[in-house]
């Protein structure tokens, strides 16, 4: 092969690894199409259409299922649960299932708190009125289902009966009076209660004081009028959403790495045109028990126009040189 065909080879194989190498795929598994998990989802997949990156966001049932589904499901590198549900996760040492998942679930950043919103019909005015109630809990797999139940665990309130449905049944089932409070955890404002939940509906957020509880949960507040039938504040607790990821070793640890990469430094870009809970996000938020996955750290705030160290001699280099 004379030296004009090398070079038109040359050209063809890295225009082929270019279009390989260019096309990033990534998916994150999310929650309710209603829900802040699903729209920080959608913030993200607009922040990275700029770099060629198809970040394709998937709704679930919630944390539970989304961590089994970065554990198992494939094109699913990533997701966002909660963070009691991977303490729970991590702590459970008996089952062998839960220690491998646990051991190939790593963070990529934790997020923003998601308060525990408890809402209910007028007259049950705390949690502790909860008592002999019955109570929707979330669908099963979902982080509100886990979180409410570890709330009756933590504080001894033994509700009549724990209803496991969706938020949207739960919330028409608790509109006809056939249950008495339901639970949704997720960071204000709640979609769902903006739209579909008015002042004429004899309905309120109950605040969560109960000792116990706040012992075990971090306190936050619903501020008043964050919807519109909500005119006072709103004393609760939170969890902490965590966007996690599979431990990948080949490819997709770099794709994820550089992903994270992107969002550390547009994090500006989706506080202005985001979520309005993008603008509480630390990104740097240290999260007890939770080291960072590698492949984010090598990434951080060397993207773009990262820093390199000297390239060592690479014979592979000085051939194509030496041809071109």
């Amino acid at each position: 092969m004379n030296k004009k065909g090398m070079i038109t080879f040359i050209v063809f194989f890295l225009m082929g690894m270019s279009g390989i190498s260019s096309a990033i795929d990534l998916g994150i598994i999310t929650g309710s199409k209603k829900g802040t998990y699903f729209q920080f989802g959608l913030n993200l997949m607009d922040m990275v259409k700029q770099y060629g990156i198809d970040l394709h966001v998937y709704n679930s049932r919630g944390s539970v299922e989304n961590v089994y589904a970065v554990y198992k499901r494939p094109k699913t590198q990533m997701g966002i649960v909660q963070s009691d549900v991977l303490a729970f996760v991590l702590k459970v040492k008996t089952n062998k299932t839960l220690k491998h998942i646990a051991s190939k679930t790593k963070m990529v950043f934790p997020l923003y708190n998601e308060e525990v919103h408890l809402l209910g019909k007028t007259g049950i005015d705390s949690f502790d009125d909860l008592d002999g109630k019955i109570i929707a809990i979330g669908k099963e797999g979902s982080g509100s289902y886990m979180t409410s139940r570890l709330l009756f665990e933590v504080s001894g309130i033994t509700p009549r009966e724990l209803v496991p449905l969706g938020t949207d049944q739960a919330l028409s089932r608790l509109k006809s009076g056939s249950i008495d409070a339901m639970f949704y955890v997720a960071g204000f404002p709640v979609k769902l209660f903006l739209e579909n939940v008015a002042g004429n509906d004899g309905l309120h957020l109950i605040p969560i004081a109960n000792k116990s509880i706040i012992e075990f949960y971090p306190m936050a507040q619903i501020p008043a009028d964050t919807y519109a039938w909500q005119p006072k504040l709103i004393h609760t607790v939170a969890v902490k959403a965590v966007l996690v990821a599979f431990d990948f070793r080949r490819n997709n640890c770099d794709y994820v790495g550089e992903f994270a990469g992107m969002v550390y430094n547009n994090l500006d870009w989706l506080k202005q045109n985001g979520h309005p809970k993008w603008k509480s996000v630390d990104l740097d938020y240290p999260l007890k028990g939770w080291d960072q996955y590698d492949c984010v750290k090598k990434y951080l705030h060397a993207f773009p126009g990262e820093t390199e160290e000297p390239m060592e001699k690479n014979p592979l280099l000085e051939a194509i040189k030496e041809i071109l």
